[in-house]
């Protein structure tokens, strides 16, 4: 499945690792892939994917989902 999210406050690759290493750890994750410029981030998985879990992994990175 495909989830595609934007997420806020990334402006370095060092914001484009921690946001894919967290989403990355999330069970059932087999991709994820980050446009810096944009925020917009697709995550390629299993089974549908939590949004709760989601917006968990963006927090812990230190970033916040675009409401």
């Amino acid at each position: 499945m495909k989830t595609d999210i934007t997420v806020v406050g990334m402006t370095c690759d060092h914001c484009v690792n921690a946001v894919t290493a967290e989403l990355s750890a999330i069970a059932g994750v087999n991709s994820v892939e980050v446009d810096l410029d944009s925020g917009h981030v697709s995550i390629e998985s299993a089974d549908e994917l939590s949004a709760d879990d989601i917006a968990a992994a963006i927090d812990e990175a230190g970033y916040s989902l675009a409401s």
